[in-house]
């Protein structure tokens, strides 16, 4: 009975602890290569390449939940500002980041634009992302849409990545200086890119930014390769003090699952020296045929 009874139990464990494979959602290869949504443990996840960096995770239903540790710091843009009335995101990806602006900031205009329109797509019927009359997925080339646009943002996030780095005609010094021209005076640039680890370009994009902006914070992202950056076209001179006390004061006020002090006090850069090493990067380096 005793050998019986533990053939049994040995069974049923096999079974219990056997992991759930990932169900494949959608899957397709496009103009811009491939786009994938998965499942697993009520997390959908958004990928542009089998078992490559995870570029959207979201929980249906739930907009306020963030699963990749970046979105919260990148969020503290948002304190930057005065009021982030209109907001763009520049690489909508699975739309986590305007469906979280819309949950906490209902009277804002937001714009997420993304140059794949199987990515839009896969938001829209996959991944939760709902338009409304102030909140829009847009098709269009990032880049060319700042450039032509008219109206000035409070807030423009770059969260563009191919499958595994920022696509280069949003790199440049050219870019960046489309960016600043469609910004408000009070307004911020939110950049999220590699650390120096996974960026064989990090020190020149850092350079970059530098040579854009009137001031430039880094904030790091613990325990991963993300870091954000934070433009500004004016003087602010934020400590890490200050701007923690910002960021802390407006999670407060809206209520989020997190703190952003602690994550500004934690990762907080204010980068004004210069690398005279770093190249800053230009559209004749980074768009050649």
């Amino acid at each position: 009975m005793r050998r019986l009874f533990l053939t049994i139990l040995l069974l049923f464990s096999t079974c219990v602890v056997a992991p759930a494979a990932d169900a494949t959602l959608f899957e397709k290869e496009g103009a811009f290569g491939w786009v994938i949504v998965t499942e697993h443990n009520g997390l959908r996840t958004l990928q542009f390449e089998r078992g490559g960096a995870r570029q959207t995770v979201v929980k249906m239903g739930d907009p306020a939940h963030l699963e990749l540790p970046y979105a919260p710091v990148a969020l503290t843009g948002l304190s930057v500002c005065e009021a982030p009335r209109r907001v763009l995101i520049v690489g909508l990806g699975g739309g986590t980041l305007p469906m979280f602006i819309r949950q906490y900031f209902p009277e804002a205009v937001i714009d997420g634009v993304d140059i794949n329109p199987d990515v839009v797509d896969v938001a829209r019927r996959f991944l939760g992302f709902r338009e409304d009359s102030r909140m829009r997925g847009i098709v269009a080339d990032g880049r060319k849409f700042i450039e032509e646009t008219r109206e000035p943002y409070d807030v423009i996030f770059l969260d563009a990545f191919g499958a595994d780095s920022v696509p280069p005609p949003l790199s440049t010094v050219e870019f960046l200086r489309a960016v600043r021209k469609a910004l408000k005076p009070s307004g911020v640039a939110v950049g999220n890119i590699w650390s120096r680890e996974y960026n064989r370009l990090y020190d020149p994009m850092v350079r970059t930014y530098q040579e854009t902006f009137d001031e430039l914070y880094l904030l790091e992202v613990r325990g991963v390769g993300n870091r954000i950056l934070l433009g500004l076209p004016r003087k602010e001179n934020f400590t890490r003090t200050s701007l923690a006390a910002r960021a802390g004061a407006l999670s407060r006020a809206k209520g989020f699952r997190f703190d952003m002090s602690s994550l500004v006090h934690s990762g907080f850069n204010h980068l004004v020296e210069r690398d005279a090493s770093a190249r800053v990067l230009t559209d004749a380096e980074m768009l050649k045929p």
